[in-house]
């Protein structure tokens, strides 16, 4: 019997078993495989992957630290990636992501697939991968729209990723529908409601934030949210001027169990509010102050000397301010937010109240480099502080040579003197053992305390693995530094200068040495002789120093009016360069600046300055301005129809119609006398003469535009090199009937603008002249214009006309340096330190290879005549470089690049050279187009609008 029980178990066992695997069979569908794909994917799947999840939440709430100045967040997302230094993901979101893909990929008969894309979406949300979270929540919202709980909760999430994303458009519409099914579910609306809340905020509609805030409120069960929650409430009623119920909101924070900073920040807040209702200033004082005898508050040491600052400002004692926002930046040991926006109020101050702006700019850098780039405005600060750098170098400029010139003055025995003095290399400092090296009982003390961490090792620096830890977590954190002040700033694209150098250049006293010129590494005597070698001993040479400074003040002068807009500070630069230098080539422009700062507050000053351009500048633009406010609406008017003329000679010209060119141009100098473009109507008839007359009247032409035009800086270069080359010549020129031939039959025609292609070909390489020394003689003599080589894809071959040599050696003669014209400062060219990615596409990486470009946003425009005009800017200021521009043409834009220049430093100095002729080199409007210098690999990057874009915003960032 026995036997036969065991038989039957046996068998049932093995039913049994055959059947659990069969319904197991994730290829069959079956009541029993799906009950069992529930409770295998619930249980074991769901249940731990909610538990990792609340479990990240925790850690990732416990470790953010929250900026108290500004609105808290109403929940907490995970902060910008740091793509240079990105930590690994974490490991509970990778064990979450693997267990929702087992049942999407095994369990897919289970009732839980749609947690398991929420799971796979919330994973990407908290990765930062919010693309990829967008996708998982849109997936989920459309293939389980039947639940409306699971409904909701993807669009809540999905909401949540695309506000992340900046993207508030989005995020609004969907929050329109998550708003039509709140009241669909009954459960489960808080994080909904406290999404609509952070909209709200984003939205600055701080009335509908609180109002969803305290529906979000009743319906959560999280002890967190229930005091983070009222804290915020009390900061939007605080914004909403409604006291009463900030206090009441503060108070339930104060007296609640939420974590001691948040329960301090509520404290400071009450007292600001109270102090603020009863206008007192010194009793908060005094109350905050109190609070450093608690020892509890030691960690919040930096924010209350923070808000002890804030009073001293409100006061307007900006002295004491300063005094404790720097101790607050001081004590700051363990809140970077607090440091950094200490170091920022500073920098403000410094900028819009003591109007120092060089502190500012010291300031700025170090608030950038402390605070956080997710920080409100965060690129703002930086941009001020890059702007702030155009100054720091130009006070630099004049510090400098203020001090070679005072050094030149002195006697060769009294300047070596000086030099000696200068150049003594600095002591280090001395040891604190050798100091002591006397004192027994020091010596005792130290060499115990060493001996006795060398043996624990609790002495940090005594600790070698304490050090070798920390050594490279300080490297990876700041970089490499300089043991020397304000290290934590970035690394200085030029040296920074403080307060003391300002007032030390403007008062001709500075004995800073010239550290660009002289290197450290050298040694004393091979210092003082370099620096002996730049002090302006020679007329020459100080009439240049001179110059520096001159261009140095007015370009600060113009930086104060035009870019900080302070308009006493731009005053008194421009007097003090009047007053150091009444003769200089900036008269005309400085006047009528002064003349624009005085008209609204001292009409009397303002005629003087008036009557100074008026009486010796009657045809200059600010005279006609002055005389007629309309002058500059006309002026442009003016110039768009001057363009379109020369666009219509340049286009006869091209066609070979050198009589029409002739009377164009005759024409256009009779109805616009004095027009901007006039040298180069005259340049266009000069070759449309030399083209079809004796090569005595194209002399004639070419030195008419040379006396005519002394001053111009794009054509009268081009004509002298031209003359010189004739000159040199003059026998093959006298030779023919015509002074200059035809086109060169071997070489490619000009070719006009070509149809836009439909796809964006790639960007051709740079192609160099060729070798033409087997060229007949003749051949090459007779080349005053010559089109560029081929250039492949989309590209026009570039236009020279210049006189070739026997060798195809470029026009040289006489050429004079041009003037420089007045500078209108827009925006200053700063250099940042070199990082390896920005913004994900760009990179500042130094390279060997750069081009300056100019973008035309406009496919429709020819830019055949502008690109002729950079032809004449390069062959008139860059003769001996070979420089050759080309185009690509993309869907929407055009590029024409120039180059290419073997470092920054060469393509910087193109930039500034052609920037201020951009005018009269571009024959189109100039809104259509925008000139920037980039490294040949950003340039491969540029392929349409949108990338153009964001190069534009990045050159504006970070140059």
């Amino acid at each position: 019997m026995s036997s036969i029980s065991n038989l039957i178990s046996k068998l049932s066992f093995i039913c049994l078993g055959s059947i659990l695997i069969y319904g197991c069979s994730s290829q069959r569908e079956s009541v029993t495989n799906r009950g069992l794909q529930n409770l295998s994917a619930k249980y074991n799947y769901i249940y731990n992957s909610n538990i990792l999840l609340s479990t990240y939440q925790e850690e990732l709430a416990r470790t953010n630290k929250d900026n108290y100045e500004n609105l808290l967040a109403v929940y907490i997302a995970p902060a910008p990636v740091d793509y240079l230094n990105a930590a690994p993901k974490a490991r509970e979101l990778e064990d979450i992501t693997k267990k929702a893909q087992a049942i999407i990929a095994e369990k897919n008969l289970s009732n839980y697939l749609d947690e398991a894309y929420l799971l796979l979406g919330k994973t990407n949300f908290y990765n930062s991968e919010y693309f990829n979270a967008v996708a998982y929540f849109n997936y989920t919202a459309n293939a389980f729209k039947e639940d409306k709980k699971v409904y909701l909760e993807a669009l809540n999430w999905k909401a949540r990723s695309l506000m992340q994303m900046n993207n508030l458009v989005a995020a609004s519409k969907v929050l329109d529908t998550v708003k039509m099914y709140l009241d669909s579910v009954k459960s489960n609306k808080a994080a909904p409601l406290a999404t609509l809340a952070q909209m709200s905020i984003h939205k600055n509609d701080y009335k509908e934030a609180i109002a969803y805030l305290k529906l979000a409120k009743k319906e959560t069960s999280e002890i967190q949210s229930r005091t983070r929650w009222p804290y915020i409430l009390a900061q939007l009623y605080e914004r909403e001027k409604e006291y009463d119920l900030s206090l009441r909101n503060y108070s339930k924070v104060e007296n609640s169990n939420a974590p001691f900073e948040m329960y301090f920040n509520a404290k400071l807040s009450k007292i600001r509010i109270n102090d603020a209702l009863n206008k007192l200033t010194t009793n908060r004082k005094q109350a905050l102050l109190k609070l450093l005898k608690d020892e509890k508050n030691l960690d919040y040491t930096d924010q209350i000397y923070y808000e002890v600052a804030e009073d001293y400002y409100a006061d307007k004692d900006f002295e004491q301010a300063i005094h404790y926002y720097q101790l607050s930046a001081q004590k700051s040991t363990i809140n970077p937010n607090q440091k950094g926006l200490s170091y920022l109020k500073i920098a403000e101050l410094n900028f819009k109240d003591l109007r120092d702006y060089v502190s500012a700019k010291l300031y700025y850098d170090s608030a950038v480099t402390t605070l956080p780039k997710n920080y409100p405005n965060y690129e703002s600060i930086a941009n001020k502080g890059q702007n702030l750098e155009f100054l720091t170098e130009r006070y630099q400029i004049i510090s400098d040579q203020d001090t070679l010139q005072a050094i030149a003055k002195l006697s060769e025995k009294d300047r070596a003197k000086k030099l000696d003095i200068m150049f003594e290399p600095k002591k280090e400092e001395v040891n604190v053992s050798t100091n002591n090296a006397n004192n027994p009982l020091m010596n005792g003390q130290m060499n115990n305390a060493n001996s006795r961490n060398q043996t624990d090792g609790t002495f940090y620096f005594s600790n070698l693995t304490a050090i070798s830890k920390g050594y490279p977590d300080f490297k990876k954190r700041w970089g490499n530094r300089s043991l020397e002040d304000n290290w934590r700033q970035s690394v200085k694209s030029s040296g920074q200068i403080n307060q003391q150098n300002q007032t030390t250049a403007l008062n001709n006293t500075n004995d800073t040495v010239d550290s660009s010129k002289v290197s450290l590494a050298d040694t004393k005597a091979e210092q003082i002789k370099k620096y002996l070698a730049l002090l302006p001993v020679t007329a020459e040479q100080l009439t240049q120093s001179n110059e520096q400074i001159i261009d140095a003040y007015f370009e600060i002068a113009n930086f104060y009016q035009q870019v900080i807009k302070d308009q006493q500070e731009a005053t008194r630069i421009y007097e003090l360069l009047l007053e150091r230098f009444p003769q200089n080539r900036h008269l005309e422009t400085i006047n009528y600046s002064l003349y624009l700062a005085y008209k609204d507050i001292d009409q009397a000053k303002a005629d003087i300055y008036k009557n100074v351009v008026l009486s010796k500048y009657p045809n200059s633009l600010f005279a006609k301005t002055i005389l007629d406010p309309n002058f500059s609406a006309k002026q442009n008017a003016l110039e768009v129809e001057i363009n379109k003329i020369y666009n219509a000679t340049f286009e006869a010209y091209e066609k070979k119609d050198f009589e029409k060119v002739i009377s164009s141009v005759n024409e256009v100098n009779q109805r616009f006398p004095g027009n901007n473009l006039q040298a180069q109507f005259d340049y266009l008839k000069a070759i449309a003469i030399g083209r079809t007359q004796y090569v005595d009247s194209l002399l004639t032409a070419f030195n008419e535009i040379i006396t005519n035009y002394p001053d111009e800086q794009l054509i009268t270069p081009l004509a002298k090199d031209h003359v010189a080359y004739i000159i040199a010549n003059l026998p093959s020129f006298k030779a023919r009937a015509i002074a200059l031939l035809d086109f060169d039959p071997t070489e490619p025609p000009f070719i006009s603008k070509q149809v836009v292609a439909s796809t964006v070909k790639p960007i051709p390489p740079i192609q160099k002249d060729p070798v033409v020394e087997d060229k007949p003689k003749e051949v090459l003599a007779q080349n005053l214009e010559k089109p560029s080589t081929t250039i492949p894809l989309q590209t026009i071959p570039e236009t020279k006309i210049e006189v070739k040599a026997e060798l195809q050696k470029p026009i040289v003669g006489t050429k004079e340096e041009p003037k420089t014209e007045p500078v209108t400062v827009a925006k200053p060219v700063v250099t940042t330190p070199a990082k390896q990615v920005i913004n994900n596409i760009f990179s500042l990486a130094e390279s060997n290879s750069y081009f300056y470009v100019i973008a035309v946003a406009d496919a429709s425009l020819n830019v055949s005549s502008s690109r002729f005009g950079i032809g004449q800017f390069n062959r008139g200021t860059y003769a001996e470089e070979n420089l050759r521009h080309q185009l690509i043409e993309l869907a929407e834009d055009q590029l024409i690049y120039i180059g290419d220049f073997s470092n920054l430093k060469d393509v910087k100095a193109y930039y500034t050279g052609i920037t201020a002729l951009l005018p009269k080199v571009m024959k189109i409007p100039t809104a259509a187009y925008a000139g920037f210098y980039i490294s040949k690999e950003n340039f491969s990057k540029l392929k349409d609008k949108e990338t153009i874009t964001q190069y534009l915003e990045f050159f504006k960032n970070n140059y």
